[in-house]
């Protein structure tokens, strides 16, 4: 490998075919070049899709109430219920899946928005009536203070928590908005804590202005009464998040007298099995990527090798005069996979460097916009990559030992009368 000859020769043919080398190794730079481009543009996708899912626990899932739409027990269809205090003592002592149950209520119902002031000052914002434990289904990052806690919820303290965009508007610039009161329907809460939502793009904008007050202190506030509008609910860890939501909801259908085979009086939505379709969907997609990435890895390294056949053929003189001269068989071999390993080495850092390259500033070019969208934050895991040039480097090498075994079977004196 550090015989001074040998380079010398190596670059004496690549000299002389500069084209020819030029087209070979373009083949294997390609090839790494697009294997490194599939992958961060596919965790780019993933990063995107997945961040919708950002700021909350995967294994849980989310149930309100709709119109029956079958009679049963002497009810008719299109009656409306309410979920109730009962039904959240009942699932919490007869769903033993159950990690986290949440109950929660919004002023104004879905995306609902209620009028909030503060001296001459007002904003439109969703008002939520949480316990302590949502923040274990929707983290949260808290900048001042606290979230509501156990003896709110014991108490009905009227205190709130609130996002940064509601602080920017009903607020001046530095104040501390701790301590301070905020009136909502013209009854006051005094703000104990500011939070800054965990959430991207229009789910992030809208959590940054939310204001959460204790689950107990809404309902008698707001004259909710028992009512509960609907619930937030984890599973344990290693249990299957559907049996959880099945289990939840032919408990609430025996309690609400609702027949069992009505799929439209409960609404539900399954956060868990969203997350096994995408990461299902991203196993696919990234399956695909190697099988289409090494397949151009490949399509390269075929052509390595079919060039070192090439250059085996075109020196077969040389060949029979280091044969005649004493060099051994491996000496030759060592010769042939040194120039392919060489070769593939160049051509693949060169396109692993380069596809990089591209991703970084795909990556900076998107940082003005932190949300992303659908696409967002390209990368390749390092290791992936050098693994990637690992296997291109031996691929060199077992592209150029066919070509080397060649080398050494032609006899020295056929090799010698070689035109």
């Amino acid at each position: 490998m550090f015989d001074q000859d040998s380079w010398q020769e190596i670059f004496s043919t690549i000299k002389k075919n500069k084209l020819r080398t030029s087209l070979t190794a373009f083949g294997v730079f390609w090839g790494i070049f697009m294997l490194v481009i599939m992958l961060g543009s596919g965790n780019g996708l993933r990063n995107g899709v997945t961040g919708g899912f950002d700021g909350f626990a995967t294994n849980s899932f989310f149930m309100w109430t709709q119109k029956t739409t079958k009679a049963y027990e002497g009810f008719q269809p299109g009656r409306r219920f309410n979920y109730n205090n009962d039904d959240t003592e009942a699932i919490k002592s007869k769903i033993k899946s159950a990690l986290y149950v949440c109950p929660r209520n919004q002023l104004g119902g879905y995306r609902g928005g209620n009028n909030v002031t503060r001296g001459v000052k007002t904003g439109n914002f969703s008002i939520y009536g949480d316990l302590p434990e949502f923040q274990k289904i929707q983290p949260m990052k808290h900048l001042q203070g606290r979230f509501v806690n156990d003896l709110d919820i014991k108490q009905k303290r009227k205190v709130a928590v609130i996002g940064n965009r509601v602080r920017d508007i009903l607020f001046e610039d530095n104040e501390d908005p701790l301590g301070k009161y905020i009136r909502i329907n013209g009854v006051y809460f005094q703000v104990v804590g500011l939070f800054k939502t965990t959430q991207a793009g229009g789910q992030g904008q809208q959590e940054a202005q939310t204001v959460y007050v204790p689950f107990t202190t809404f309902q008698t506030a707001f004259n909710y009464g028992d009512i509960v509008g609907w619930y937030s609910i984890t599973g344990k860890p290693n249990v299957p998040i559907v049996d959880v939501e099945n289990e939840v909801i032919e408990l609430m259908k025996k309690r609400h007298h609702i027949s069992p085979d009505d799929k439209l009086a409960i609404g539900h939505w399954n956060l868990g099995k969203e997350w096994e379709q995408v990461s299902g969907l991203f196993k696919g997609i990234d399956l695909l990527v190697w099988i289409v990435g090494i397949g151009t890895l490949v399509a390269g390294v075929i052509g390595v090798s079919n060039i070192m056949l090439i250059v085996v053929k075109e020196r077969t003189k040389e060949i029979g005069i280091k044969r005649a001269l004493g060099a051994t068989p491996w000496k030759i071999v060592g010769q042939v996979i040194l120039e392919s390993v060489f070769l593939t080495t160049i051509a693949g850092y060169l396109g692993l460097i380069s596809g990089i390259g591209i991703l970084e500033l795909v990556g900076k070019a998107m940082g003005s916009n932190p949300d992303g969208g659908m696409f967002k934050n390209p990368q390749v895991d390092l290791n992936i990559a050098l693994t990637a040039l690992s296997i291109l480097i031996v691929s060199g090498a077992l592209a150029g030992f066919i070509p080397a075994r060649r080398a050494i079977q032609v006899k020295p004196i056929e090799a010698l009368r070689a035109d």
